[in-house]
């Protein structure tokens, strides 16, 4: 069973979103059935987290008392559990704070059906393949660049030997740099290759969780060893004693 959560102050948008997502029940994605839950506010949010093995949360930014981006950070103290953040169209500033906060993508309401659906399996088939329920066979036991270790089989991050956390979308984006060391990769490419759903001028998306990679691998962020950004190009990363730039 996988469970999905809703958080929305507005009932109806709740009862829309757990009618659009009830025909993932079966879905291949899913792998197995899934259970819709709702929470009215960020409190309830909280507590369903709390007691229940959650998949996947949707919620929304503007909430009385206690906002979404609150929720958000109060999740990622305990949890990588992966967020989209249902957003209005005027809320660009709060969708970069979300980012910034930890969720891994957003949906902008009104959606429609099919972006909310593409945008629920992306994230799904990311968290049950890397978080730990259903992992695939990995193709290649280990990927290094200089100090940097990604182990497929435990889906773990070193860095000169330290552990490293990272969620599902920062591991994807990582393992997709270093499987092709040294390619430059766009942010179209990088947003259609880890999220596979269709680009749509994300590049905060993907600057913002490359930011946070760079954060976490790299001693200084602001001089980084590994990972480089080619500008007006996107991003590769490669080991600083290969880079000649």
């Amino acid at each position: 069973m996988k469970n999905i959560l809703v958080c929305d102050d507005e009932r109806d948008i709740v009862n829309a979103v757990k009618i659009h997502l009830s025909s993932l029940d079966g879905d291949p994605y899913a792998e197995g059935d899934v259970k819709i839950w709702g929470a009215a506010d960020g409190h309830e949010a909280l507590k369903i987290a709390s007691e229940v093995e959650l998949h996947l949360i949707l919620l929304d930014v503007m909430m009385p008392d206690i906002d979404g981006i609150s929720v958000l950070t109060k999740l990622r103290e305990t949890s990588n559990v992966p967020v989209i953040l249902l957003t209005a169209k005027s809320e660009d500033e709060d969708k970069v704070r979300g980012l910034n906060a930890g969720a891994d993508d957003y949906v902008t309401k009104p959606f429609s059906p099919a972006e909310l659906k593409a945008r629920v399996r992306s994230q799904l088939r990311r968290y049950l393949k890397l978080g730990g329920h259903g992992m695939r066979a990995p193709e290649e036991a280990a990927l290094t660049v200089g100090g940097i270790e990604l182990d497929e089989r435990s889906k773990s991050v070193t860095v000169d030997g330290e552990a490293v956390s990272l969620t599902p979308t920062e591991y994807e984006i990582l393992r997709l740099l270093m499987v092709h060391r040294g390619k430059v990769f766009s942010p179209r490419e990088i947003y259609e290759e880890v999220w596979g759903g269709a680009y749509l001028g994300s590049d905060n998306n993907v600057a913002v969780h490359i930011r946070h990679l760079r954060e976490k691998v790299e001693i200084d962020p602001a001089e980084p060893r590994y990972l480089k950004v080619i500008w007006g190009q996107g991003y590769r990363i490669d080991d600083a004693a290969r880079d000649n730039r």
